[in-house]
């Protein structure tokens, strides 16, 4: 029987130990994607307690203390964060099988050096070590970041947000982690919510210092924040996919589609269509222009729980994975930038697993000479970002297209403690590589496997977005 998550968890055989040991292991994070609050960075924040830095706004935890039957009130309610650390703890003890349990032992083992499995005889002595050191200066998220040897972190952020965080945080020389923007027009995209929308219109006009009366007008503004992001040290940008579209139309139409906004009618399902058609083609093709990274998320059928929503809004775990068809359009969209050799580099991400194959095989439909793995397949993202999911996309991407090319993975979080995850993602490929070798399916070329997995781990995503550290 082999130790509880030991110095080898996850790793199966002797070529998996090096490659995670010798090569792995200490290579710096890129962390292209998450969801971590620039305000907080740029307060450099200490922490209360643990349910502080470990619970909240952490919808993957949430969820399953609801399938516990959990009451709300020891999750996003009025209980003392003791109360609801102890709910939690209780939880884990039911979690064998979830990426939680093995998420949740990894935090506390690198970040508080608490070896103690969490159950509920061990919470108070894991209550209180943790709780002892999240005072010291350490415990800080820029330090929490630094000490986690990350070179890079690119925030979601929306075109209208004024970026002063960032600003502040880049004038931090001791830090010495970029908090790079990212821009993420999901609300200029939503055009069915009708008074957010507005609300989102006359926000962006008032950054701009546009009059937003046409289409023409909107993407004018939608450019002029591009720029911006850009010369806050933007590098990628991002788009959430729910529901597919494609429906390209003349520029009168869209004109004509837009004028029905501002006058508040009702667009029909073609008008919508055409509209996130037009606008999508018009930001690709500035993110083109600035040699951007896109990157798209397909696949989430969002605040399913009606009662909840209108408790709590948006991201409190009431989300699951859709079940739409997107290649057809996918390939639309993608292809009319393509047409004019206008389509930025791409990754794409699936949430729904039945899509990895789809994925795998529409990237290689618009690679180039350009640049290597212009079109990427993103890591298992969200539902999938498990043992199963990380496993599924690598192989899938081996099979189709180019795993030595792969980004590799990204946090998607809202914690300062997450980076274990890029140490679990790790190990996971590393014993996938690693077995191959063991079964003789790929040769034991020292040298060419240590490229590869520093590739996967750091370099690619640092020469495919252009880093510069």
């Amino acid at each position: 029987m082999v130790d509880f998550m030991n110095d080898d968890f996850l790793l199966k055989n002797e070529v998996s130990r090096k490659l995670y040991h010798e090569y792995a292991k200490d290579m710096p994070i890129f962390d292209y994607h998450c969801h971590l609050s620039p305000k907080e960075i740029a307060e450099n924040k200490n922490y209360d307690n643990l349910t502080q830095l470990w619970l909240y706004g952490d919808h993957y935890k949430w969820r399953a203390m609801r399938s516990n039957g959990v009451d709300e009130k020891y999750i996003t309610g009025d209980a003392s964060d003791y109360e609801k650390f102890l709910a939690f703890v209780e939880t884990i003890e039911y979690c064998f099988g979830n990426p939680l349990y093995h998420w949740s032992h990894l935090e506390l083992k690198r970040y508080f050096g608490i070896d103690e499995v969490i159950n509920r005889k061990n919470a108070e002595v894991i209550w209180k070590k943790a709780n002892e050191l999240l005072h010291k200066p350490e415990f800080s998220t820029k330090n929490l970041i630094k000490n986690s040897n990350v070179k890079a972190v690119c925030t979601t952020d929306d075109p209208v947000d004024s970026l002063e965080y960032h600003l502040a945080i880049a004038k931090d020389k001791e830090f010495g982690v970029k908090v790079l923007p990212t821009f993420r027009p999901d609300k200029a995209m939503q055009v069915e919510n009708r008074e957010e929308y507005y609300k989102w219109l006359n926000t962006l006009g008032e950054v701009t210092y546009m009059d937003i009366t046409s289409f023409s007008k909107l993407v004018e503004a939608l450019k002029k924040r591009v720029e911006y992001f850009v010369n806050m040290g933007c590098l990628v940008t991002d788009l959430s996919l729910e529901e597919p579209f494609f429906n390209v139309v003349s520029h009168d139409k869209i004109e004509e589609i837009f004028q029905k906004i501002l006058a508040c009618r009702e667009l029909t399902k073609e008008e919508t269509e055409a509209y996130k058609t037009m606008l999508f083609i018009e930001l690709g093709r500035e993110y083109k222009k600035y040699d951007l990274g896109m990157q798209i998320h397909m696949g989430a059928q969002r605040n399913n729980n009606s009662r909840m929503f209108e408790k709590l809004g948006r991201d409190i775990g009431m989300d699951s994975i859709a079940d739409f068809s997107y290649a057809k359009s996918l390939s639309g969209l993608l292809n009319e930038l393509e047409k004019t050799g206008e389509l930025p580099k791409t990754v794409l991400y699936c949430l729904n697993p039945k899509d990895n194959e789809v994925l795998g095989t529409m990237i290689g439909n618009f690679q180039s000479g350009e640049m290597p793995g212009k079109m990427q397949f993103g890591s298992g993202w969200w539902f999938l970002d498990q043992k199963n999911g990380m496993i599924n996309q690598m192989t899938t991407l081996a099979n189709l297209g180019l795993l030595r090319r792969f980004v590799g993975m990204l946090t998607d979080s809202r914690s300062f403690i997450s980076y274990t995850r890029h140490e679990y993602f790790r190990r996971i490929m590393c014993n996938l590589i690693g077995t191959w070798v063991e079964e003789g399916e790929i040769p034991y070329d020292e040298e060419l496997l240590k490229a590869m997995v520093q590739e996967i781990c750091y370099l690619n995503a640092k020469n495919y977005f252009k880093l510069e550290v």
